[in-house]
């Protein structure tokens, strides 16, 4: 899963990166609110972790005209702002949580899985289609009574095709969930995975539709 990181404050912004990609995400890193909206204009990114005291444009302006733009892309504001007037204010606007500077940075990750599972239509902290389970907490895949521990990418790779089942995701998509900007895309990183995942959870866990992409099969 790809997000989009809106933060102006270099030890948070950092801190926060490296927590999302230790838990398997892609990350891109932006440090002001009229860069984070010209970004979201593209659809490439499945959530946002969005600061209020932004240069350039403040970051409930750029919530706002996001929203107005009709683009569903869950947010998480992220702020020092803990006054109850800001907190309704930027909910009201469209985001989906609120969470106040300090954090921890486990209760961050839980938030983000929690608003992801809502847009997606999920109340079930585990993703299912019936065959395989996934938890995005651990990043355990479980088939039938066996379970494996996924790598990182490996997560990433399942989880985009988890959160989808039925829909054919391409190579460009599923790379864009693995990679952040600033990270060389390897060389057949997509087979090799989609390979692997195989290994551990059956070779039709997994299924070519050929000239398409992949996906997991729907219940």
């Amino acid at each position: 899963m790809r997000i989009l990181l809106v933060e102006d404050d270099p030890m948070i912004g950092e801190a926060v990166s490296v927590a999302l990609k230790d838990a398997a995400y892609a990350v891109d890193w932006v440090k002001d609110g009229a860069a984070a909206s010209q970004i979201l204009e593209s659809d490439e990114h499945q959530a946002v972790l969005l600061d209020l005291g932004l240069p350039k444009r403040d970051g409930l302006e750029v919530l706002r005209l996001l929203r107005l733009s009709e683009k569903q892309v869950p947010i998480i504001i992220i702020t020092a702002r803990d006054d109850v007037e800001n907190r309704i204010k930027g909910l009201d606007l469209g985001a989906d949580d609120y969470l106040v500077k300090p954090f921890d940075l486990n209760e961050l990750l839980a938030r983000l899985r929690a608003v992801v599972r809502r847009r997606g239509g999920q109340g079930n902290p585990i993703l299912t289609n019936g065959i395989i389970s996934l938890d995005p907490a651990t990043r355990e895949a479980r088939r039938g009574d066996s379970s494996h521990l996924l790598s990182a990418r490996e997560f990433a790779l399942l989880h985009a095709l988890m959160l989808r089942p039925g829909a054919i995701l391409t190579r460009t998509e599923l790379e864009e969930r693995i990679y952040g900007w600033n990270e060389e895309v390897e060389s057949n990183v997509v087979d090799f995975l989609i390979h692997s995942v195989r290994k551990k959870l059956g070779m039709d866990a997994i299924k070519n539709i050929r000239g398409a992409g992949w996906l997991v099969a729907k219940s």
